[in-house]
């Protein structure tokens, strides 16, 4: 079959000389999109279900990372998940790190001799066709896992004082719900849902700034959108499709972990 790919790099002078090397190096290799951002790399990749991602770390409104992150959330079907090629302006340091991480990369300016070491390597694994959608999924994140201490981080917020009740709209009606109580949160467009074993209520806290606010020994994240109560954790198990579910007790939601966060619950 003909391999396909995917490039997402916001600036479309890197992107086409990408495309023309790529082409060069690798003549018979499809490339199916070239998109500017990581949300268009993420609905174009579901949409065309490429056999390789072509992905820019820094992009604008999303990162390659995250857009991988998300991907990884949201593959489904029958198609095995994608080989993921980070392109990279990181420095010699970095790009060590990359390499221990086990990640493949290639660094801008794009260089042929580099990038034919990357075909080689990816002809290599489209052709030994190893390894499970499990292993897939598990090896992703691990690498995301790795790769995000690669990227510098934002100051440290000043430390907050741990919630204890959580007052949340249940149409009009304000409850008053103690933390312990939730089994976990979950964001949704404006909001943030509230679900305890008696209902579900509102907060309007974006997730990232309520997940400051949580004991992290009790509350943890499994995906880009949800924190579940680890003492309401019953159950892990694995799905058809080789990812993570979780049982919730006083719940009937399965929620799914992310790649990046299964590796919490191996032991369960």
């Amino acid at each position: 079959m003909t391999p396909r790919a995917l490039i997402a790099e916001d600036e479309p002078i890197l992107a086409a000389t990408l495309a023309r090397t790529l082409g060069q190096c690798w003549p018979e290799l499809q490339i199916v999109a070239s998109v500017p951002n990581g949300l268009a790399a993420v609905e174009q990749a579901l949409a065309l279900r490429p056999d390789i991602l072509f992905l820019d770390i820094r992009m604008p409104g999303q990162s390659g990372l995250e857009a991988a992150e998300e991907l990884a959330e949201r593959w489904d079907g029958p198609a095995p998940f994608p080989h993921v090629v980070f392109v990279t302006a990181f420095d010699d340091y970095a790009v060590q790190a990359f390499e221990q991480a086990a990640a493949d990369y290639v660094l801008k300016p794009v260089s042929a001799a580099r990038l034919g070491k990357t075909v080689a390597r990816l002809r290599g694994l489209m052709n030994e066709r190893g390894g499970g959608r499990t292993e897939q999924g598990a090896a992703l994140g691990q690498l995301l896992g790795q790769l995000q201490a690669l990227l510098p981080q934002a100051p440290a917020p000043a430390p907050q004082e741990r919630l204890s009740t959580i007052r949340a709209a249940v149409g009009n009606v304000v409850r008053m719900i103690p933390v312990e109580e939730v089994v976990f949160f979950q964001a949704l467009d404006k909001y943030v849902n509230v679900a305890t074993p008696d209902g579900e209520a509102l907060i309007r806290v974006p997730l990232k700034d309520l997940l400051a606010q949580l004991d992290e020994k009790r509350f943890l994240q499994i995906s880009r959108g949800t924190v579940v109560n680890l003492d309401c954790v019953q159950s892990a198990a694995r799905d058809d499709l080789g990812k993570v579910m979780l049982a919730l007790r006083g719940r009937p939601e399965k929620p799914r972990v992310s790649p990046v966060y299964a590796h919490h619950f191996r032991q369960m």
